[in-house]
């Protein structure tokens, strides 16, 4: 009976300090054909943004790193993170947004091996470089963005869109 004790104290003690992230990883949906379309239309007359990014990807993370701020800062903000990485790398996926703590962000990673088809659907003129950022204001008119953000801009972009000062 002691060794069961002892036993079930290191469980519970394991429990305790074992890291947040592996306690709270982020709801992933898979991005199929539709998807953007399904993002866009619930959005609609609301400003937000879409932010294509990979594990692979350097500027991504910083990026991830400025939306972390952001979203703190403002937490009306409304961003939709979308993974270019494969549907086996969720659990990454999933392990590196806790890690950053974005909070409410819906999450999403490509889920169809073709993924020329996917980018084609959300902008025809998209070749896959990224990070790749589409900025959407209350009327859906729609900017991308190809490559790393400054942040000054897009806290710009958030004060105009949520009437802030």
């Amino acid at each position: 009976m002691k060794r069961f004790g002892i036993l079930l104290g290191l469980c519970m003690g394991v429990l305790f300090i074992a890291p947040p992230t592996a306690l709270a990883e982020q709801e992933i949906k898979p991005f199929l054909r539709g998807s953007y379309q399904q993002i866009v239309s619930a959005r609609q007359g609301k400003p937000f943004i879409i932010n294509f990014w990979s594990l692979a990807c350097g500027y991504c993370k910083v990026e991830l790193g400025m939306f972390k701020k952001l979203a703190k800062k403002y937490p009306r903000l409304d961003l939709v993170l979308v993974s270019t990485d494969s549907p086996e790398e969720v659990k990454s996926v999933s392990a590196t947004l806790a890690k950053f703590s974005l909070g409410k962000v819906e999450a999403w990673v490509f889920a169809d091996s073709y993924t020329e088809r996917l980018r084609f659907e959300v902008d025809k003129k998209w070749s896959g470089e990224l990070p790749r950022t589409y900025f959407f204001n209350a009327d859906n008119k729609m900017k991308a963005i190809s490559g790393k953000l400054e942040q000054s801009d897009v806290e710009q972009w958030i004060k105009e869109q949520y009437g802030l000062r």
